[in-house]
């Protein structure tokens, strides 16, 4: 609607109440649907992916301001338009592989175009960016205060029938007038060599076979990580990254989505709905709770396509 009108020159998407930009959707009442056979499970997931794409897609200028917890969800409806300006406030994550999901909404678009393994590292570990690094990392296009966001929003509604460029411009005049953190060096930088070597092959097998035999402090510690991910998880994401790499956003969010719905069949996203949000045990019981048993031919079945329920773009 908003691409049609013609009284609509730019979208700005913000969140409400100050903590979060968005944390993501609420998986609580998709694993409640999906328990009880709701067709939820279906909608809720394509009507998601259907308003990625848009996002994606649409002509008008689309500047999301990610100040606060940026995660899944919110990742989606922000990281596909032309702009997504951080704020020292802005913690981005794609924390899906620990509650037997992937990182979806477009995840398999956007993490492995990231410089190195960036994208997959993210993806399978949930790893967590602050402030200035999830521009580092390439996810946001600008880095201003918090502070000035206001003043940065009436800038934005003032200009007159604004263009990409101007408000490129506009953004880039808040972005050099920012000085916090200017001088930290990007969180990950002594590691992005051996992120690029480790998160390079081609099964999780071998990324942990890698890491176990690197044995350096940063190696152990993201084993410890991996550990404790739907081994499920892990190997649909490692796929859906790799494919997705030369897909184009309409394909990849088709691909998720039967992804999505193979993740409502399963076993794994329940669990780790409980383990995480219900109970808060943290210990979910993943199955299979190897990565070893975690079948090629049950990922081939995750990844075909659903005929006449598939995603229609």
């Amino acid at each position: 609607t908003w691409e049609q009108d013609p009284e609509t020159f730019l979208i700005i998407i913000k969140g409400t109440g100050g903590k979060a930009f968005c944390a993501g959707g609420d998986v609580r009442v998709i694993a409640d649907a999906g328990k009880v056979g709701d067709k939820l499970t279906k909608d809720f997931f394509r009507e998601e992916y259907i308003l990625n794409n848009a996002i994606g897609t649409c002509k008008k200028p689309y500047v999301a301001l990610i100040d606060g917890i940026t995660m899944g969800g919110g990742v989606g409806v922000s990281v596909h338009g032309h702009f997504r300006v951080a704020t020292e406030k802005t913690l981005f994550a794609m924390p899906e592989t620990a509650i037997g999901l992937f990182p979806d909404v477009g995840g398999g678009y956007f993490l492995p175009r990231l410089s190195g393994k960036i994208g997959y590292y993210l993806a399978l570990t949930g790893f967590r960016l602050k402030g200035r690094d999830v521009l580092k990392a390439g996810i946001a296009t600008h880095f201003v205060d918090s502070e000035k966001l206001p003043a940065l929003e009436k800038d934005l509604i003032a200009l007159k029938s604004p263009s990409t460029e101007n408000i490129a411009d506009l953004l880039n005049s808040y972005h050099m007038k920012s000085k916090v953190d200017q001088e930290k060096e990007f969180v990950l930088d002594e590691h992005m060599e051996k992120i690029n070597s480790l998160f390079s092959a081609n099964s999780m097998e071998e990324i942990v076979k890698k890491l176990k035999q690197d044995g350096s402090p940063f190696a152990i510690k993201q084993l410890e990580t991996i550990s404790k991910m739907s081994p499920t998880s892990l190997k649909i994401t490692l796929r859906q990254l790799r494919e997705g790499a030369s897909m184009s956003l309409q394909d990849v969010l088709t691909m998720e989505y039967r992804l999505s719905q193979a993740c409502m069949r399963g076993h794994d996203f329940y669990e780790g709905v409980r383990a995480v949000l219900i109970d808060k045990d943290q210990s979910p019981r993943w199955k299979p709770a190897a990565l070893e048993e975690v079948s090629d031919e049950f990922v081939d079945d995750c990844f075909k396509p659903l005929g006449n329920n598939d995603l229609k773009l």
